[in-house]
Formats: structure tokens, sequence, C-alpha cells
């Protein structure tokens, strides 16, 4: 153990995700276990709270109760967007004075709280500006340790082979939409979208469309009285992975609505941003725009756009737009996530009474090893993989080519 070591902090950030209140609990629990003596603070809704001093002590009694923390969704300790390097959002938002330097700021509060190691519970952009703050720190002779763990539910961090909480969000998108789809019973011809989490990447689209059709397999149906399993069916996955050809799958949904008098489409929120986008600015819309840059996908609405594009190719006489990403990003981690939660907490701790800053995660470039992976190396926007062989069994199943592939900068 590194002695050095007598104190750490704890923020989570950006949106939610099933893992933020079990990762929260699995530290806990880990310091309690391998380093008592370590005092531990949680700063409220992350780098804001940092910014602004805010923090909860852990305490013995929070310490005894740490299970607890596993059992919920959400952060206990709030979230925020805050960009460290966006200095002009920090100050417009009141978290620094003109002047100032959010890095300095934030490295300042570190060292008054008494604060040696930082673990920053996060995605690509939590963690991008961890690596900010990292560099910050280590340039300016701060003696500070900076550790994450990556939260996405997109699970598009590179090199990192699964983020924590995605598994779980994939699963409980199946159970959202099992309800969602009995909808296209209340009304001839009904066009239902499923719009899932994914500004990037259409690994979670996937992955609830494989968790849905599970679900399927063990349901019973009366197919003479109209339950049938083609009418609750996916009938089409739409990622920003894979080009759309419009034409094409409006002619093979038509088939579809014509026989069984709907249909059940999966479209990952990022799926075709950029035509979106510039359809608004060549109407000169404002498209809306993040701390970080981001098109605020809410605002763009990919649900309804592809509503408006399919909606009359296909005949459809009703359409019904149903988004899971709240319903599922704020769940309770599941048994498979809390496996994975543990073993990066225990890595994550074992990194910090070590000195060695980064994120922990199972590493894709070095053989899938479990280690603090270098900040230099975290990039957010990995593509999902649509040539991997379940995505193209899924495809071959529900009967949708699979188009081309679109090519995504990093």
């Amino acid at each position: 153990m590194n002695k050095k070591v007598k104190k750490v902090g704890i923020l989570t950030a950006g949106g939610l995700a099933p893992c933020l209140s079990a990762s929260i609990g699995y530290l806990i629990e880990t310091y309690t276990r391998v380093a008592p003596k370590v005092e531990i603070i949680c700063y409220v809704n992350g780098y804001m709270g940092l910014l602004q001093g805010k923090s909860l002590k852990v305490t013995a009694k929070v310490r005894k109760n740490w299970k607890a923390l596993i059992e919920h969704g959400g952060s206990p300790i709030g979230n925020s967007r805050v960009k460290l390097t966006n200095v002009k959002d920090c100050v417009k938002r009141g978290l620094v004075k003109e002047g100032q330097n959010p890095q300095k700021v934030a490295a300042d509060q570190l060292v008054k709280d008494g604060v040696d190691v930082l673990h920053t519970i996060g995605g690509d952009d939590t963690n991008t500006a961890a690596a900010d703050l990292a560099k910050f720190l280590k340039t300016n002779n701060y003696d500070l340790t900076v550790v994450g763990m990556p939260k996405t539910i997109d699970n598009d961090v590179v090199p990192i082979r699964q983020s924590l909480g995605a598994w779980t969000a994939a699963e409980e998108g199946a159970h959202y939409f099992a309800n969602v789809v009995s909808e296209h019973n209340a009304n001839p011809r009904m066009l239902i979208i499923h719009e899932v989490m994914g500004r990037n990447c259409g690994w979670l689209t996937a992955a609830t469309a494989l968790e849905y059709r599970k679900l399927m397999e063990e349901m019973n149906f009366v197919p003479e009285l109209g339950l049938s399993h083609h009418r609750r069916e996916v009938h089409g996955i739409f990622i920003p992975e894979m080009a759309l050809d419009i034409q094409a799958e409006s002619a093979r949904l038509r088939k579809i609505m014509d026989q069984h008098d709907c249909v059940n489409l999966f479209v990952s929120e990022g799926a075709c941003v950029p035509s979106i986008v510039a359809e608004m600015e060549a109407k000169g819309e404002e498209v809306p725009r993040d701390a970080f840059g981001h098109v605020r996908l809410d605002k763009v609405n990919v649900g309804a756009w592809f509503a408006k594009q399919f909606a009359s190719m296909i005949g459809a006489e009703k359409t019904l737009v149903q988004k899971s990403g709240y319903y599922s990003r704020a769940a309770a981690a599941n048994g498979a996530d809390r496996k994975l939660i543990k073993r990066c907490a225990v890595k994550a701790v074992q990194c910090a009474l070590a000195g060695k800053g980064g994120v922990v995660g199972e590493d894709e470039e070095q053989g899938d090893q479990l280690r603090a992976i270098e900040f230099e190396r975290i990039k957010g926007g990995k593509p999902f993989d649509i040539k991997a062989k379940w995505f193209a069994q899924l495809l071959k199943e529900i009967g949708q080519p699979m188009g081309a592939v679109v090519e995504v900068k990093h």
C-alpha cells in the first residue's frame, strides 16, 4: 500500500447508467476492506461539486451500509455535464469567476480537501475530462492521482471491451419494449419505433433487440387470434454504423405491414443524425449543442424523423415513437454488470494505492487485460462492429439486409 494515500474523492458525471451507485458502493467496500484508514469523500454533482467545493463524507455508518448502494440505479451523489477545459461555459454557469482556470480551481480544491486520489466514474466525456485534469495536475506538479471507471450504456469507449452498465441497459430496454410492443394492436397498420440511446454507436440498440428476442423465446402465442410471434417481432434495426437505403427498406417493410398489420423498428438515437442536422441547417434552424459540442439529440428527435420518413411510404395509419433511454439507464445494475463493476472497483483501488492513474477496464488492445488504461488512449465514439457474428445472425433472422458500413471517424 502506498502510505501517501490518506484520502480519496469520488465523483460521478455525465448521463446516468446502471452502474454509478453500485460503483460507489464497491469502491467504498473495497477501501473499507483493504485500506480502512483511508478517508473517503464524494463530490456532489460531479465536476460541478468539485469546482464548488461541495462534498459528502463517507462515514462509518455509510461504510457499514454500502450494500444498499448496489440495490439502486442513478447516482446518490448526483451528476452534471461540466467540461473543465470549456472555460467560457464554466464562467457562464457561475462555476468559476472570470479569469479563473477551471482546472486549477478543481486542482486547488482537491488540495484543500486533502485528497490524494480522485476516482471519476463516467463515460468518454467524463474520462477525457479526467485525462485533461490528470495532465494538468502532472504538468503543474500536483501530487494527485486520477483513477477512472468506464460508465456508458453505449459501450463506445476506446479501447474498453465492455463499459459498466451497458448489459443492464440492454436488458432493461428489452423489458420496456416487451410492454410497448403490445400497442401494435391498438390500431390497424401501426408503426412502432423504439428509439434507443446511442449517439455514435449502435451496440445498445442491437443488444437491446437481441435481449428482446430472447424474451420472445419464453413467450406463448395464439396466432389464430392475432397473438403472433410475427406481430411482436423486431422488423428493422437502424444504427449509426449502417447506411439507410430508405427506398429499399420501405419496400421491405411495406410487405410486412401488409401481411402482419404492424411494423416494429429499433432505432439508435444517433442514426442518420448528419442527415437530420443538414436538413435543420438548410432550413435555417439552430442545432442545439451541449458543453462538449455534441448535438443535443433530445432536440433533434431521431425517432420522430424516422416516423416521418417511413409512415407514408409503408402506409402506416398510426405511428408511435417510444424512447426507453431514461427507463433503462436509471436501472440498478444486473448480475453480470455487478460482477464487472466489482472487478473494476477492486482494480481501481489497487491502482489508486499504487499511485497508478488511468481508466480501469478490459483493454481490447492488450488481450482484454483488466488494467488502468492510459488516459491518452481513451476515446469516445467507438463504432459497433456490425460484422460481429451475433449481429449478422440477428439481421438474418429478422430478414433485414446488412446494408453498407458508414465511415466513422474518431
